[in-house]
């Protein structure tokens, strides 16, 4: 399969000394190399912030 699971986590959340949200998502390996990013909703922060994969 070309698809592979990956975690996002919050890069602002540790910052402010408060939980970072984690998301799952898919992405596919053959088009996009890179590590992803996305906005997505934090609820400890109450905002949308920049969510990068991280190891997993």
């Amino acid at each position: 399969m070309a698809r592979e699971t990956i975690i996002i986590e919050c890069s602002e959340a540790r910052k402010e000394g408060k939980r970072p949200s984690r998301y799952m998502t898919t992405r596919n390996k053959k088009t996009m190399q890179e590590k992803v990013e996305k906005l997505k909703y934090n609820p400890a922060l109450k905002r949308r912030t920049l969510h990068k994969e991280i190891k997993g």
